[in-house]
């Protein structure tokens, strides 16, 4: 899985979203992208809420890049309190449709935000 995942990297097809803490990767989640549709894979925290804090800033980052959806493929009361909302499968499929045969803007993937503490 380490190999097919590198490669789909290498392809510019999976992606990481990552919290850093005085250098440490905390948290974050990693998934693969296919035209303007984002699979999420998995999440990882070491410090408290690292995953979540990587979470909103991948969706709003998306979702301002014209991303369709987020499939998150679980449906869990941890995705869920994220704003993770079960849909027909009909919606699904059209949304889809629509979004995976779109080309992502070439800033989809330049996403970088530093917190400066106050």
């Amino acid at each position: 899985m380490v190999d097919a995942y590198c490669q789909l990297h290498e392809l510019g097809f999976a992606h990481s979203f990552e919290t850093w803490m005085d250098g440490e990767l905390v948290g974050g989640l990693y998934g693969v992208a296919l035209g303007l549709m984002f699979y999420g894979e998995s999440m990882f925290s070491r410090r408290c809420d690292a995953s979540k804090l990587a979470f909103v800033h991948m969706a709003r980052h998306l979702g301002q890049q014209g991303v369709g959806m987020i499939d998150c493929q679980f449906h869990t009361a941890h995705l869920a309190s994220l704003g993770a909302r079960l849909i027909p499968r009909d919606t699904f499929l059209a949304t889809l449709q629509r979004h995976v045969r779109l080309a992502p803007p070439a800033t989809l993937w330049t996403y970088r935000y530093q917190h400066e503490p106050a």
